[in-house]
């Protein structure tokens, strides 16, 4: 009787797997893998190449138009409400001719942290003899300044630190990003799917 009842729960798993498989998609792509020849799946693959080197390319092409090292951002908090609110997707430049002004909103970055930082100039200071141009800034939520976000030490901000400066948005298109951040898992076997349908799909 008891293996009975492990049998139905296997057999209950198996039909879920191929539910799942089914809505997905995942049969039909493996059934049209199984049908292509060796020359078709080469074929597929250099074309899964070809997409993710145009790609490639176009993010290299915004980085020499734009000046910025990484010209599109996505906002991870509500420390810019209400200017920007979180998961709204920035476009920046970063034209290092141009000086920068008290109010423009900065994605910069500190050191001892891998996440960039998005807030707005509240001062800029000229350092005498030198002329060294150093700024501050804040969040418009925020209640004080980056102070205490910079690095041990560090009360200023250089040209050098700021990764573009917020000239466009789109609001909330960047929720997306923020979810497969904080979700691995989902992210990954999203990225497996879309993977598998641009190898095996020859449409």
């Amino acid at each position: 009787m008891g293996s009975q009842e492990v049998v139905t729960g296997k057999a209950k798993d198996t039909s879920l797997s191929r539910r799942a498989a089914e809505m997905l998609g995942l049969s039909d792509m493996f059934d049209e893998a199984r049908r292509m020849t060796k020359r078709q799946l080469a074929f597929q693959i250099l074309n899964f190449l070809m997409i993710i080197f145009s790609a490639l390319m176009i993010w290299k092409g915004l980085m020499c138009w734009t000046g910025s090292e990484s010209p599109i951002v996505v906002v991870l908090s509500g420390s810019m409400e209400p200017a920007f609110h979180r998961g709204d997707l920035l476009f920046l430049t970063n034209d290092v001719s141009d000086p920068i002004r008290v109010g423009e909103i900065l994605v910069f970055k500190v050191t001892g942290r891998d996440i960039p930082i998005v807030h707005r100039v509240m001062t800029v200071h000229q350092q005498n003899g030198t002329g060294e141009i150093k700024f501050l800034t804040k969040g418009d939520n925020n209640s004080v300044d980056d102070r205490g976000l910079y690095a041990p030490g560090q009360l200023w901000l250089r040209p050098s630190d700021v990764v573009g400066r917020a000239r466009a948005f789109v609001p909330n298109i960047g929720i997306v990003t923020i979810l497969m951040n904080d979700y691995p898992a989902a992210k990954y076997a999203l990225l497996g799917v879309l993977g598998l349908f641009v190898l095996l799909h020859r449409e």
